[in-house]
């Protein structure tokens, strides 16, 4: 499994979390807060190693990171519980995301929509991919 997908199918990196540069945050911080209408995050809170390794971790009340890692799995996806409560709104794809967009999305640029969402938009097509490989999806899908 490649290290910068999350265990939810992220792809960590396209996200802007785990830059050292703090301007790279201020932009990812604005953007989620346009787009998602977050308000909790600040340059300092999101900075993120990325789920698959050691140190901070923007999101702390992710339940899918500790949950794998409890299993002992690579993707959500491998297991028999897919998809859980836990996974329900992290599986998306670029229409999806739109949906749980906040309001403000409508004065966001494209490059700021990109910048919120980059991470989120292929994760749907990663655990596909994977449940494909585990055989857990008819090969004709």
């Amino acid at each position: 499994m490649d290290k910068n997908i999350g265990f939810c199918g992220y792809d960590c990196s396209r996200c802007a979390a785990r830059s050292q540069d703090p301007e790279a945050r201020r932009k990812l911080v604005e953007a989620w807060r346009k787009v998602f209408g977050h308000q909790n995050y600040t340059v300092e809170n999101v900075l993120c190693a990325g789920c698959r390794h050691e140190g901070p971790h923007a999101d702390a009340e992710c339940q899918a990171r500790p949950c794998a890692l409890a299993k002992g799995i690579e993707s959500c996806a491998e297991c028999d519980e897919f998809p859980c409560r836990k996974m329900a709104t992290l599986a998306c794809d670029r229409a999806s995301v739109a949906m749980f967009c906040h309001k403000g999305v409508n004065a966001a640029t494209e490059e700021e929509f990109e910048t919120a969402a980059g991470q989120f938009i292929c994760s749907r097509q990663n655990l596909l991919q994977v449940l494909k490989e585990k055989g857990k999806l008819p090969d004709w899908f």
